[in-house]
């Protein structure tokens, strides 16, 4: 076995999980997040003598999972416009639910900018640079986004819920 396909099959291990928890928090659902996990290992085998002498690997695999899902996003778009099918429905209401899925079905109403700059810059703990980079925008872009979506975050999820997203976002880290 060559040095590069023990190289993966280690990196494979060490950030599969990790890849399959940030697709499932961008789509909320564990099948779709295990298809992004499991396309961006992928593709990232694919690049791998390139992208294994990058200082942090696992950042580009992290990218192709939020790049695949945000084409994956566009495409569904594409397709609910074409059949006529684009009406908007009333947000989902979680009654009497845990903190966890309380947040996880706020963040599932967000669109996809906001709820990719929220998982990655307070899930994933990644600073508003790293953010930026990955999603090829600028820093302001990220913060202000960032902003706009905590501000809708506290108004869906009502007074008292800041509380509620730090408590999360530090049990998860």
């Amino acid at each position: 076995m060559a040095a590069g396909d023990v190289q993966f099959q280690e990196f494979f291990a060490s950030q599969y999980g990790p890849l399959r928890r940030l697709g499932f928090w961008l789509t909320g659902d564990w099948a779709q997040a295990e298809e992004l996990a499991q396309e961006a290992l992928v593709r990232t085998w694919w690049r791998w003598p390139v992208v294994r002498r990058h200082h942090r690997p696992e950042d580009y695999a992290r990218k192709v999972l939020v790049n695949r899902h945000r084409s994956l996003l566009r495409r569904a778009l594409v397709e609910t416009r074409h059949a006529s099918r684009l009406r908007p429905g009333p947000p989902a209401r979680v009654a009497d639910a845990e903190d966890a899925l309380v947040l996880r079905a706020a963040l599932g109403r967000l669109p996809a900018r906001q709820r990719a700059v929220v998982v990655l810059r307070y899930q994933e703990d990644l600073s508003e640079a790293e953010v930026a980079r990955l999603l090829r925008l600028p820093v302001g872009t990220v913060k202000s986004t960032a902003s706009r979506a905590l501000a809708r975050l506290r108004e869906e999820l009502g007074a008292g819920t800041g509380e509620l997203a730090h408590r999360h976002g530090e049990e998860r880290r």
